[in-house]
């Protein structure tokens, strides 16, 4: 494969800290890299040094002379006054861009539903996103670079991206190297993985799950050498504190060599352990929407957003929520807290409920950002039961990934991300039974998130999930809904990828109203189901097809909780082998699994249930 670009002994340091320290790596073509990290180690950094964006202060950056390279950046890079079209074409005539078929194929997935003459400026965060994405996809570029391409776009426009640059070049042409926190694009695109930490980048072969697998059997490798280390430091450590006269006696080499030991044992790397908190107990009664109908907020009498909705939450239930962007995810969220009223309909509430909401843009935190870290918490309470065991907000706010040092930092100088982990702290603090998480995901690095997921999968509570990132949605919530803007909740047995297909269904048929390109038919709406004009042989048959179906899937599901034991066990004992192979026996499961539940729905709508 032909070297297309590269960095050489790449160091990079700000103030005191040195951020990349002697790197040296490249992209070939076939290259499909990600690049993950946590927040602030220099992913962007590097990024911006291989985009010749930026220099180095020591190293140098090379490139093949006739490699064109795009970057995309985080920030908002566009004119604000030139039109969308201008923003993404510049002043070439219309029929010399639509007779490209990847361009029209571009604009169709990214932009097909922004008004083409509106100004920049007057967009929202996610439109402006893809025109960006746009504008810089419609060149001819051998290497594309993306800082967090999947910030403020939806699940579909993610999953559009991903099947764009799986086909943008052959499998051994061009290249691209991408930062994002969205595992499940990750494991889509690339066959590599750069980690950056310490200063340094890591390399691994595949995507986020090989990433993961990777990096698990090199932590316990270091583990078991640093178990050594260990015990020669405890052995020295016993020998140095045997009494002052024998110390005194000791031959100088040996307390220098002990010395050296202690001292040279690295600091662990930041962790972020999300303590479990107790929760209020929660009665029978939680939430119920009954019969709900909203009027778009601000818009003329008539316009609909919610029409005539039914949702009820259990105690304990795990309910995630996908929907294009403005149909309405964030004012369910609002309906469900109180915040919101209904135009009709009924919000009931349990007795016992306490509910928590962590918004998109973490703005409770406005009215302590004179405060530190520390105080913020300390103002909720100063000592917390936390699984029997006591701790001071200190010790609690140091789990939560704050070091000593950035406990006493002012709220006003964190940043996004760690901002949204000490908001979702102070809401856990608070010992609420509903919690309800709008784009979690936002500004939180992979180390994060696992974090993140490891507190929801044991938070015995109600969890409501509003996302993008399908990963999350999968692995956090048992049930997923979806709005798909034409006022209607629907149920997602298929889960994410059954919303997918109800999308593209929408858009095949020209089913589109509005400027958000929503659906306006209702198609596999759980509310609003037509009658199926099934003959009654038909209807026999499909009931006995789901009788059959339910025990098939019954099945399945102890086979499933079966290999994630045997997993475990594996993943504890570092048999990665044994490992890799039930991993594929779970995969063929989970794909029978999917057939089922496609045989179940495709019965489900003959008895028009």
């Amino acid at each position: 494969m032909a070297h297309l670009l590269g960095g050489e002994n790449l160091t990079v340091s700000f103030a005191t800290r040195t951020v990349l320290d002697g790197v040296t790596l490249g992209l070939e073509d076939g290259d499909r890299i990600g690049m993950v990290g946590r927040n602030g180690d220099g992913k962007s950094t590097l990024m911006r040094l291989l985009a010749l964006r930026s220099t180095p202060d020591s190293g140098r950056v090379t490139k093949r002379g006739d490699v064109n390279v795009g970057y995309l950046d985080q920030g908002d890079v566009l004119d604000g006054d030139l039109t969308v079209g201008a923003a993404i074409v510049g002043d070439r005539a219309d029929h010399e861009w639509a007779a490209n078929a990847k361009i029209r194929e571009v604009m169709g997935g990214l932009v097909g539903d922004v008004d083409w003459h509106a100004n920049v400026h007057a967009l929202s965060g996610g439109q402006k996103r893809r025109v960006a994405l746009a504008k810089l996809l419609i060149e001819d570029h051998d290497v594309i670079m993306l800082d967090e391409p999947t910030n403020h776009l939806d699940v579909e426009g993610v999953a559009w991206l991903a099947r764009h640059l799986k086909t943008r070049w052959r499998a051994n042409q061009g290249a691209f190297l991408v930062v994002t926190h969205d595992r499940w694009f990750l494991d889509e695109v690339c066959n590599y993985t750069w980690e950056v930490h310490d200063a340094m980048v890591d390399m691994f072969d595949g995507g986020y799950a090989a990433y993961v697998l990777a990096r698990a059997e090199r932590d316990r490798m270091a583990s078991v050498v640093e178990g050594k280390r260990q015990q020669l430091v405890k052995k020295e450590l016993a020998w140095l504190r045997r009494g002052a006269p024998a110390r005194t006696a000791k031959p100088k080499f040996r307390i220098e060599a002990a010395n050296d030991l202690i001292a040279d044992v690295p600091d662990p790397r930041d962790s972020v352990a999300l303590s479990k908190m107790a929760t209020a107990r929660l009665g029978k009664d939680v939430l119920d929407l009954e019969n709900i109908t909203l009027d778009f907020l601000g818009g003329e009498t008539g316009q609909k957003l919610f029409d005539n909705i039914t949702l009820r939450l259990a105690p304990g239930e795990r309910l995630g929520l996908v929907g294009v962007n403005g149909a309405g995810k964030s004012t369910l969220l609002k309906l469900l807290n109180g915040e919101v009223q209904p135009s009709s309909g009924k919000v009931k509430r349990g007795k016992t409920v306490v509910t928590a909401v962590l918004t998109q843009d973490v703005k409770e935190l406005d009215d302590v950002s004179d405060l530190r870290v520390i105080e913020v918490i300390e103002r909720e309470k100063r000592s917390f039961s936390v699984g029997g065991k006591e701790f001071t907000a200190g010790q609690l706010v140091e789990q939560l990934g704050f070091t000593k040092e950035k406990q006493w930092t002012p709220v006003s100088d964190l940043s996004g991300g760690e901002r949204r982990r000490l908001q979702l702290l102070r809401l856990l603090v608070g010992e609420p039974n509903v919690l309800m998480l709008d784009e979690p995901t936002n500004d939180l690095d992979t180390d994060t998130l696992a974090a993140v997921e490891d507190v929801l999968d044991g938070w015995p509570g109600t969890l409501v999930v509003v996302s993008h990132d399908r990963y999350l949605l999968e692995r956090v919530t048992d049930n997923q809904m979806a709005l798909l803007g034409d006022g209607k909740l629907r149920g997602l047995p298929g889960g994410v990828d059954q919303y997918l297909e109800l999308r593209e269904a929408a858009l095949a048929s020209g089913a589109i109203g509005g400027g958000s390109g929503a659906p306006t038919t209702a198609i596999g709406s759980s509310s609003a189901a037509a009658p199926s004009g099934a003959s009654e042989a038909e209807k026999r048959e499909a009931r006995k097809d789901l009788n059959r179906i339910d025990r098939q899937l019954g099945k399945i599901s102890q086979q499933e909780e079966k290999l994630h034991t045997q997993m475990a066990a594996k993943s504890e004992s570092g048999d990665f082998d044994a490992l890799g192979e039930l991993n594929a026996k779970l995969q063929e499961l989970l794909d029978e699994k999917e057939g089922l539940e496609l045989e179940w729905l495709e019965a489900a709508e003959i008895l028009g249930e």
